[in-house]
């Protein structure tokens, strides 16, 4: 894959994939990842540094 495509699939998401993490509140920031709420079984977009964390409820 050339250079000029990575991340091209970003740019379909809205905001291209950003925005607030739920978990740490972190603002702008990448949302790729989907996180499953222990108690309710919901599924939720999370950054990079919460994707392996244990949630019980936001």
């Amino acid at each position: 894959m050339g250079k000029e495509f990575r991340g091209r699939a970003l740019w379909k998401l809205p905001s291209r994939g950003r925005g607030t993490c739920p978990v740490c509140k972190t603002e702008r920031i990448k949302l790729l990842y989907d996180l499953i709420i222990m108690g309710s079984g919901e599924k939720i977009k999370v950054c990079k540094r919460c994707q392996h964390k244990k949630i019980d409820s936001l």
